[in-house]
Parts: structure tokens; sequence; C-alpha cells
């Protein structure tokens, strides 16, 4: 099982990434853009997802993803137990969800590739 520390250790080596506390609820960004919300038990967190591939990631691991808040269907946004996660998910599905909030230009330099 993952946990705040191990999403910590991943945020601080993005880019731009920063960590913010609002209404007691710990959230990651990028400029303005929350990208992962951490919910107040720590059980779970909601994380920038494709909204094109959120219905199939539903179907095919409920165990492991919830679908968001209804206030949040319009947005990019998925959620998901971190009880259900190994470090390499949780580093993917981080570095998937800040990469959607970065420009491309930043997204190339730091994964390698032009």
């Amino acid at each position: 099982m993952v946990d705040l520390t191990d999403i910590r250790s991943i945020t601080a080596e993005l880019p731009r990434s920063y960590e913010v506390l609002v209404r007691d609820q710990i959230k990651f960004r990028v400029g303005r853009i929350v990208y992962l919300a951490v919910s107040r038990d720590e059980q779970t967190i909601g994380i920038g997802f494709p909204r094109e591939e959120r219905a199939a990631a539903l179907a095919a691991e409920p165990d492991k993803f919830l679908p968001p808040r209804p206030s949040d269907e319009r947005f990019q946004w998925i959620q998901v137990r971190l009880a259900a996660l190994d470090p390499t998910e949780l580093r993917e599905l981080i570095l998937d969800a800040w990469s959607m909030c970065v420009p491309k230009k930043l997204r190339a330099e730091y994964f390698g590739s032009e």
C-alpha cells in the first residue's frame, strides 16, 4: 500500500508542482490547476484522468477506481483507492495527471522527448 509519503516523494521531483492545504485537504497543483487531491482520511486520492478513459477504468478495475463526486464529473478526474495501488502504479498515475497540466515543452523536457 502507498501513502502520503510516497505521493510527496513523487510530486517533489516534478517541475512547477507544489503542495497546498485547502479546507484541511492536501492538494497538489501546477499553477492554479489541481492535478491531485488527497482525501482527508488519506484513503483515496482524486487525480487528473482522461475523461474519455474514465468509464473503461471504472469497469475494468472497480476495486481500484471510483467515480468522481457528481460536482467533479465535468472535469478530467477520477478517484483512486490508495490501498489498491503499488508504488509503480501510483507513480504512473501521478505523472500522467501532472503531464495533463504542464506545457507540452516542459513535459517533453521532463520525459526526455521532443
